[in-house]
This record gives C-alpha cells, structure tokens and sequence, in this order.
C-alpha cells in the first residue's frame, strides 16, 4: 500500500474545513474528485475518516488519529528542499575532526569558534590523536580532517591533500629553579638537563627539528624521559624531570614550575596544518576548509 502526499492534503483541507465544497475550493478543484480520493484513501487504509450525514461531516476517531501525523508529514516533506539544498552547501550533516594536542592552543579554537558560530547545524565530533594515529585515521576514513604536522608519510600521499596553517617557533621550557642562569636564552646553559621528548614516530619532522637544535649547538642531549602529549611533557618538565623544546605557544599553559624562555640561536620552528582525504566530498568539510581562510 503506498499513500501518497496529495491524498493526505486532500484529508487536512476536508478535516481542516469539515465541508467538501468549501475544501475543494481551498485546493482548486471540484468536489466529485475529491470525495473519491477520501474514499479511495479510506480503502487504502482500511478505514472511515470521516462520519457523514446528509447535512453534516465529522472526523471519525480514526480520522483524528490520522490527523497530527498527516500535518506532520506533509510539513517534513515541506522541508525537504530547505533540508537537501543546506545539506548540499555544508550547512547541516557531520564532521569528524582530529587534532594534535598543540592545535588547541593556537589554530583550533578559532577555527571552531568561526565554524561553530557560522554553522550551527553541523554537528562536529573531536577527538584528540597524534600526527600518526591521524594519518591512519585518514587513510581509513574514520576522520574527515585532521589538525596535524607534516609531513603526510610518502605511501599515503596519493590519498590525501595537506595545507599548512602556520608555523611558530620553538622555545625551551626548563624548571622554574633553573631560570635563574646566566645566558639563559642559549641552549648550551641547559646540556646539564636531561631532554623530555616524545618517540620519533609521533611527528618525525619535529623530533628531527628538536634534536637539530642541540646538534646545531655542538650538544648531544640525554633523553631521560618521553611522552606523546605536549601538556604531559610540560608536567614532566615541572616536576624537575628535565627540560623540552616546545612550540611557543604552549607558553599559554600556565604551569606551577615551569618557565619558558626563547630560544634565541635558532630559528627552528614547527609547523601545524589540515590533511583531508582527496576523494571526501562532505560539503560540511569543505566549508570547513573554505572558513580557514578567514
């Protein structure tokens, strides 16, 4: 059995009138039409709608079970152009988002502040991962972008396109207590301090940069510590476990114990963009990447 749309407006203009003739006038047609496609609809649902008299029509008590929810239909499909067309300009669905622990504190919240506010009904799923965890999640489709450093692993670079963000500078973060030393801003008044750093896997360009800056500097480090989250190495680098190399906006975390200082023999700096799949044709991810350069 299949009912279609104009047969249910057909029963709100006669339930909404009660009166056949002023309810084929509301919908621009004769009465005798009309009364067979309430009767036909009848039989389709195996029902009386209406209660009739020769002077008077009423809604049976199916009729008035049919009612709400023949409204309610015809109004969804009312708003399905409005709900197709926002779909198709990115301005409802999903999107799944990744991000490196550093993209929170300079790159993320505006995007999402922006985004957010300029399309409320997009329904954005986060989730914390690591550069590698989220070329993997790429390259599976389990995330539509990711917040991430370069550079994108050679057998996956056919799949997926990379656009740089920004890029800032590396700054030591040491002991509070140790701040206090002479020539504070060289590299070379810390090579007492083990180095707290995270496994070459977790961003290879950036752990080849860090180490860099100590070879530059005619030092070889000793890593006494690592972890792969940024916050987790500050924490280490505040309970007197040695010193790290950070971006420089991880100095907006504020933390007991921990000075930050430039690093003034090196311009050696870090990197953040966006990689997405070639092949995903979400509208929500490209007007998400269509924000970020505002």
């Amino acid at each position: 059995m299949s009912i279609e749309l104009r047969q249910l407006n057909y029963f709100v203009a006669v339930a909404e009138e009660l009166h056949f003739g002023r309810a084929a006038n509301k919908l621009n047609m004769t009465q005798p039409p009309l009364s067979q496609a309430i009767q036909g609809l009848e039989t389709q649902l195996g029902a009386q709608l209406f209660t009739r008299t020769t002077r008077h029509i009423a809604l049976s008590a199916a009729g008035r079970a049919l009612l709400p929810e023949a409204k309610r239909l015809l109004a969804q499909a009312q708003a399905l152009p409005e709900l197709t067309q926002a779909a198709a300009l990115g301005k409802t669905g999903e999107l799944a988002l990744a991000f490196i622990s550093v993209a929170d504190y300079n790159v993320l919240p505006p995007a999402l502040r922006y985004f957010t506010s300029t399309y409320p009904h997009v329904n954005i799923h986060l989730r914390e991962a690591t550069s590698d965890q989220q070329y993997d999640l790429l390259a599976q489709s389990d995330i539509d972008l990711g917040f991430l450093i370069p550079p994108v692993p050679a057998h996956l670079q056919h799949l997926l396109t990379y656009r740089k963000l920004r890029s800032e500078a590396l700054m030591m973060a040491i002991p509070a207590s140790e701040a206090q030393r002479k020539f504070k801003s060289n590299l070379a008044t810390y090579k007492d301090l083990p180095l707290i750093l995270f496994p070459r896997k977790i961003a290879p360009a950036l752990h080849d940069t860090i180490l860099a800056c100590f070879r530059d500097a005619g030092l070889t480090p000793r890593i006494s510590q690592e972890a792969i989250q940024m916050q987790t190495i500050i924490a280490l680098v505040s309970a007197n476990l040695g010193m790290a190399l950070v971006p420089a906006s991880m100095s907006n975390l504020k933390r007991d114990g921990v000075a930050y200082l430039p690093l003034k023999s090196t311009s050696a700096e870090l990197e953040i963009g966006v990689a997405w799949r070639k092949d995903n044709a979400s509208p929500a991810l490209q007007a998400f990447l269509n924000q970020l350069h505002k």
